[in-house]
């Protein structure tokens, strides 16, 4: 996966620096992810999982598909499709204009 900074994480999970900031001292508490200064820049943190935490993200990864697996289990891709149109129709009212 590699190493990513701060800023970039905020911006992939949509939250403040505040809180990617208190995720990653977590992450790295619990040895799953480890933090060091750009060497590019010291001013900034990049932050990567380690090798238990990529087994993590992995063993998630896969509870995660095989959950959808099971979500989706008999549903036709049509019935999929066919939600999906009335889901977005649905967030069209809700919102009042059009999104793809």
């Amino acid at each position: 996966m590699g190493e990513t900074s701060h800023s970039d994480l905020r911006q992939a999970l949509g939250v403040d620096g505040a809180s990617v900031t208190r995720l990653v001292k977590e992450l790295e508490a619990e040895g799953l992810a480890g933090r060091r200064l750009d060497p590019a820049d010291n001013r900034y943190t990049l932050a990567a999982l380690t090798p238990a935490g990529e087994r993590l993200a992995a063993d998630l990864e896969r509870s995660h598909q095989e959950y959808q697996e099971r979500l989706l289990d008999g549903v036709s891709t049509q019935e999929r499709e066919a939600v999906l149109r009335v889901l977005r129709r649905v967030r069209t009212n809700v919102t009042g204009r059009e999104k793809s």
